[in-house]
This record gives structure tokens, C-alpha cells and sequence, in this order.
């Protein structure tokens, strides 16, 4: 079980983006940023959970919110991944999974009874000042992006 990281300082980083240039967490101090997590660019679960995040950018922008796609995929498949499905925000790019295992998200996965190493979907919500105020582990797609923005809007009082 990992630790959760709720209250915590967000581990800082610089990764890069799908067009090769460096990203860091801390470029986006003043703002909220939605940290997201997920094992490879066009699957299905993938694909459904970055064009949730696609259909609802609007409502995240004007909540002061930045949406980060983090997977071991590299600068070339994000950038096919998001011109093939018009995604409007940055994916980063983790091949050594050094990010996922600060997050805790690089797990231990069994799969038709096969164990191996691998992204565990995970969403984190950190505040304008770098700390993570809610984690969201294990998630299922489904309803996952409008339960992060109901609770955005919950905490504005909306």
C-alpha cells in the first residue's frame, strides 16, 4: 500500500513534453494542476480517460486548472496520441518511470496471471502552491474526470 501524498509538497520534476521540450511541476506554481497518470497511449482505457479530460478542458481551465498526462510512452507516440484524438493538453514523457515511482503509481500488476511492472492509473490534484491536496488511486475510468471536477468545484463552493 502506498503512502499517501495528500498535504505533502509534490515531488518536483522536469520531463519532457510531446514535443521534446523539458516541462517542470514547478512552471505551473499560481495555478492547480491535474496530475495524471496512465499506463499507454491509445488503449482503450487510456483513450476514453484523455478524451474525458479532452470533453471537460473548459470547465478545468476555468477552475485555474492545468491538465498533465504522465506515461513511459514516448515524445513521438504522445504526439500521435494527441493529434489523433485533438487532445488540447501536454503528455510528458516518463520511459524510465522515474516520476511514477515519486508518485508511488510504478507497481507491482498482475495480469491473466502474470506479474509485472506497470503504471497504475492514478489522478493527483495539486494546489497553486505545489502541495497535493487529494490523490485518487487504482482508477476507473469511468466517471472518474467529473469526480475531479465536482470536487474542484466542491472546494470553490460551486
Amino acid at each position: 500500500m502506498n503512502e499517501s501524498l495528500v498535504n505533502k509538497e509534490a515531488p518536483d520534476f522536469t520531463l519532457l513534453n510531446e514535443n521534446g521540450e523539458p516541462v517542470s511541476l514547478s512552471n505551473f506554481r499560481g495555478k492547480k494542476v491535474i496530475l495524471y497518470f496512465y499506463p499507454k497511449d491509445m488503449t482503450p482505457g487510456c483513450t476514453t480517460e484523455a478524451c474525458d479530460f479532452r470533453d471537460h478542458y473548459e470547465s478545468f481551465a476555468d477552475l485555474n486548472a492545468v491538465i498533465l498526462g504522465v506515461s513511459g510512452d514516448s515524445a513521438e507516440r504522445h504526439k500521435k496520441f494527441i493529434e489523433k484524438y485533438d487532445l488540447p493538453f501536454t503528455l510528458l514523457v516518463d520511459e524510465k518511470h522515474e516520476v511514477c515511482k515519486k508518485y508511488g503509481v510504478w507497481v507491482l500488476k498482475k495480469n491473466f496471471g502474470k506479474e509485472y511492472m506497470g503504471i497504475e492509473r492514478s489522478t493527483f490534484l495539486i494546489d497553486e502552491n505545489g502541495i497535493i491536496m487529494k490523490e485518487w488511486r487504482k482508477v476507473r475510468v469511468k466517471d472518474h474526470i467529473k469526480e475531479v471536477l465536482q470536487y474542484l468545484r466542491d472546494l470553490k463552493g460551486e
